[in-house]
């Protein structure tokens, strides 16, 4: 029985392992020169694995489909994933953000490791095969260099990404031939993204690409996950980026989409109170510039500064209640997410109800789905990685399952 897997990313190569250790044949087709490419990327400043978090706290990260991913994580979980990588040599350390990293913190070493075992198993790989679908015969259909290859699977994985950072492969191609096969196929969007904010060209000039650090980030947006995130964001020359607001950034999204409008709250003094802020800003200021009274009351200069005057009216600059409030609770108005190409990851794909509990597809018996092409979404920690893995077990091994009941 013969398997073929679309895709060599995590989810594809964890669905490859999966379909060969129960000892069928299992090709790779990749569309890119070389497999992993994504995987090499995110690892590039320290592969980020894991998270080492409890399992309550780390389901919950899924959001509103926890209840699926943390089905998946029944099988392969945060704990699976450092014993997985033990044995392939790979020792793993926790980092003082709970992360979990390989000691060397590399990706390529692993990735080595793991396609060595793969090759030495008997997996067969092809790269530059872009999958485009199925032939009215039933085959699978790859554009090559050469030309048209053709294949007939006794079953297949599809596993090609989403369509964030398209030049390493996930380009979203599938989403036109999968659609066609009858998949029921939520539209794409950015997941951990940037947004754009209408910033003035002299703010974009003196700040863009200056990090606002130690702050506090939140939104009032109706729904969705709005726990303050502590820590920094970058002001760019479309509007923020950077981790804190990736954490929020799907709240942020839903409510852009759902009413054309959110805010990203700033708390741009977290240890200190409004009374505190307020008492210090009252000080006499005579004879010195508002910016000088900012730096010597509160110790507020550079991009901090600037942002209150970018967002602020002058009466709120000139008065220390105003002022006080509005350092506890900047809001800076978004005016829609970065495009889906800069993303970090994809929210959209193949929704859960077109799937079965093997994550086939219903309609198209004998396909099966991995990864980040399924609808669902998490933030970055390790937790995006983890479920890739996990998802690409269970889909390599449905397919096996499959095959041995027919």
């Amino acid at each position: 029985m013969h398997v073929a897997i679309i895709g060599g990313g995590p989810a594809g190569l964890m669905a490859a392992e999966a379909a060969r250790a129960a000892g069928l044949e299992v090709d790779v087709y990749e569309a890119k020169g070389s497999v992993g490419r994504k995987f090499l990327l995110a690892g590039k400043g320290g592969l980020n694995l894991t998270h080492s978090e409890a399992r309550d706290a780390f389901v919950a990260r899924y959001g509103r489909h926890r209840d699926q991913i943390s089905a998946w994580l029944e099988t392969f979980d945060n704990d699976s994933v450092r014993r997985w990588a033990r044995e392939l040599g790979v020792e793993t350390m926790i980092g003082t953000s709970a992360r979990v990293f390989p000691v060397d913190l590399k990706a390529a070493p692993l990735l080595r490791r793991w396609l060595h075992r793969l090759r030495e198993s008997g997996v067969r790989f092809h790269v530059n095969h872009r999958c485009t679908g199925w032939s009215p015969e039933g085959e699978l259909q790859f554009t090559t260099p050469t030309g048209v290859h053709a294949i007939r699977a006794d079953a297949t994985v599809i596993a090609t990404g989403g369509a964030s950072w398209p030049e390493l492969g996930s380009d979203g191609a599938w989403v036109d031939w999968l659609s066609r096969a009858c998949a029921d196929i939520a539209p794409l969007q950015p997941a951990n993204c940037g947004f754009d904010v209408a910033w003035s060209s002299v703010f974009v000039q003196r700040f863009a690409g200056h990090p606002v650090k130690t702050v506090v980030l939140s939104t009032d947006a109706a729904s969705g996950v709005r726990e303050p995130r502590q820590g920094e964001f970058v002001i760019s020359a479309h509007g923020i980026e950077g981790s804190a607001v990736y954490a929020l950034s799907a709240t942020l999204r839903d409510a852009l989409s759902a009413t054309g409008r959110a805010d990203l709250v700033v708390d741009l003094a977290p240890t200190r109170d409004v009374h505190q802020l307020q008492l210090a800003l009252t000080r006499s200021s005579a004879r010195r510039s508002l910016t000088e009274h900012l730096r010597r009351a509160i110790g507020f200069d550079g991009v901090k500064t600037g942002l209150l005057y970018e967002l602020l009216p002058r009466e709120a600059m000139n008065d220390p209640a105003s002022l006080a409030t509005a350092i506890k609770s900047l809001r800076i108005p978004l005016l829609r997410p970065r495009p889906l190409a800069e993303a970090i990851s994809t929210a959209g794909g193949v929704r859960f109800q077109a799937l079965d509990t093997r994550l086939m597809l219903t309609a198209v018996p004998g396909v099966f789905c991995a990864g980040e092409m399924i609808d669902w979404e998490a933030p970055t920690g390790g937790y995006l990685l983890t479920a890739c893995f996990a998802s690409g077990l269970i889909a390599g091994r449905g397919a096996v399952a499959w095959l041995r009941q027919r």
